[in-house]
């Protein structure tokens, strides 16, 4: 009955409709029934029927009446696609162009200066491009600057610090080592740059600054020939460390966030010293684990040799001569885990 009376509604609409909206809507409703005779099962419409709706939008204002086969908003969708592809074509030959892309050759030049002059922004390299004679605009040097290749450059310029600077330099770090019982052990330790020399081990269950701070003073005297101490941003690291620093006389060097490669002196141990030993032993309480990274240290200072030192080892051990019918005698260290070889008298 709904169906009998909108036929007839429109029925009487269309009596005082104009003769342009009536041939309009016969073209739209003759143009839906092509698209509806194509075989397929669900009707595609093809770029000439999006073009076809567009120009019936723009002529038409009750185009909306007549329209089955997609949503309104579809033919809106095609209309701004097609507006914006307008001005694209338009914009590409009728105006001119803007400024030329740059060639890779001055491109590469952007990229050398900013590797060579970790300082500089793109004011400064646009500045330097003018004088050699590239008139490039300063948001386009700022475009380029951001896609440079990020290089290992602020890696050596750290590097290099700490090569003109290790005899002064001295790092401490935590690790944390788990008991038989599942008690979680921390482990305190200071190292010198120079000779891989530990100065300082402590273990402890509750790390708190205070705790720090009264290792630090423990393991520096007042003669200790220090200038900086490489840490990195633990908490437990705090206010009373830094003070205790200071109070030693060394300058404190925060590495930067989630950077242990700052510190990597103090990490090469931590792994030395889980490969080495912990990785082989677990400990059983907190005397235990005290004792067996204390064997380790002396191990890893008179015995162990070190690639870092040239095959050599830290306590300075001599190169013996073989002789004719020599002997070679080992001896255990940690427990028959490590052994140190020697020629028998």
């Amino acid at each position: 009955m709904s169906d009998l009376l909108r036929l007839w509604v429109g029925a009487i609409k269309r009596l005082f409709s104009s003769r342009k909206s009536l041939l309009l809507e016969n073209l739209a409703l003759r143009q839906q029934l092509v698209v509806l005779k194509r075989k397929n099962k669900r009707p595609k419409l093809k770029v000439l029927d999006r073009v076809f709706w567009i120009v019936v939008k723009w002529l038409w204002a009750e185009w909306k009446d007549c329209l089955l086969i997609v949503a309104p908003a579809t033919v809106v969708g095609w209309h701004r696609a097609g507006f914006g592809l307008y001005w694209k074509l338009l914009s590409k030959t009728c105006f001119t162009p803007g400024r030329k892309r740059i060639d890779k050759k001055t491109r590469d030049l952007i990229f050398r200066m900013v590797a060579e002059n970790p300082t500089w922004g793109a004011p400064r390299i646009r500045g330097e491009l003018l004088k050699l004679g590239f008139d490039i605009s300063e948001r386009t040097v700022s475009r380029w600057v951001q896609r440079a290749p990020r290089n290992p450059e602020h890696t050596k310029r750290w590097q290099t610090f700490l090569q003109n600077h290790r005899e002064v330099i001295a790092a401490m770090d935590f690790f944390a080592v788990p008991t038989i019982t599942f008690e979680l052990l921390y482990c305190f330790f200071l190292i010198d740059h120079d000779r891989r020399r530990i100065l300082h081990f402590g273990v402890t269950k509750h790390p708190t600054s205070g705790w720090v701070a009264q290792q630090l003073r423990e393991a520096l005297p007042y003669e200790h020939g220090y200038q900086h101490l490489v840490f990195d941003h633990d908490a437990k690291f705090g206010f009373e460390v830094e003070a205790a620093i200071e109070a030693v006389g060394l300058k404190a060097v925060r590495t930067s966030i989630r950077s242990p490669w700052q510190n990597g002196i103090a990490e090469r141990w931590v792994g030395s010293c889980r490969r080495d030993l912990l990785d082989h032993v677990i400990p059983l309480n907190e005397r235990h684990l005290k004792r067996l990274p204390s064997e380790y240290i002396c191990y890893y200072h008179e015995d162990r040799t070190h690639l870092g030192l040239k095959k050599n080892t830290l306590a300075g051990r001599s190169t013996a001569t073989t002789v004719a019918g020599w002997k070679i005698v080992s001896s255990p260290r940690l427990g028959g885990l490590h052994h140190r070889y020697d020629l028998a008298a």
